[in-house]
């Protein structure tokens, strides 16, 4: 067994997790607090170790993903399949738009039944596109090898559930991530499994795309 991780870390504060405003795909930077929690989480992930970083290229991600750059050395690889679901009509609104102006829509996102919402994508398309990226990065660690993968709540999410076998519908039970906190996944016999979620951060409130 190779006793690979994979540190799956969420992107630092933006002013529209702030707002609660649906960011998808919409390319928000940090705000002076996502870059201080950046550089918080950062310390404590360099301490593991960790052989890669990948990250999406979104600005967000991106700048969280360098400030564990700067403290391991390593060259952070960018891939635009990390990004956050793209929903449609629903980027740049708030929670509570969504809820009035999409309010059917919602309530079956919520059922966990599969929903694009704002005509966007589908939460298994996004695990189509991420999850594998994120596998083949896993694939070159070496054994006992650690890779960080620096992306999105709802992204993390799906990613979460594909690689840990969970049917799209029951990717929901897993909680949304704080900004700045990650989830961990360790390789056994039989794949993948989750050894940590949201960690880092409790009781900080979750903020964001997909809480």
């Amino acid at each position: 067994m190779r006793g690979r991780k994979i540190v799956l870390w969420r992107h630092g504060q933006t002013s529209w997790n702030l707002e609660r405003r649906f960011q998808g795909t919409t390319d928000i930077p940090l705000t002076t607090e996502g870059l201080n929690q950046a550089r918080r989480a950062a310390r404590l992930l360099a301490a593991l170790r960790p052989d890669a970083i990948l990250a999406s290229d979104l600005t967000r991600a991106r700048a969280t993903a360098a400030e564990l750059a700067a403290l391991t050395g390593l060259e952070v690889r960018h891939d635009e399949g990390l990004r956050e679901t793209y929903a449609g009509r629903w980027q740049g609104l708030t929670h509570e738009e969504i809820v009035e102006r999409y309010g059917e829509q919602y309530a079956a996102w919520k059922r966990g039944e599969p929903v694009r919402r704002g005509g966007g994508e589908l939460e298994s398309e996004v695990a189509d596109r991420a999850a594998p990226v994120v596998e083949r990065s896993a694939d070159k660690l070496p054994d006992g090898g650690t890779l960080v993968v620096v992306s999105h709540g709802g992204t993390i999410r799906t990613t979460i559930g594909r690689l840990i076998g969970l049917a799209p519908a029951s990717w929901e039970a897993l909680g949304g991530l704080s900004n700045c906190s990650w989830s961990v996944l360790g390789e056994s016999l039989r794949g993948w499994r989750l050894l940590e979620h949201n960690a880092g951060s409790l009781p900080e409130p979750v903020l964001g795309d997909d809480d």
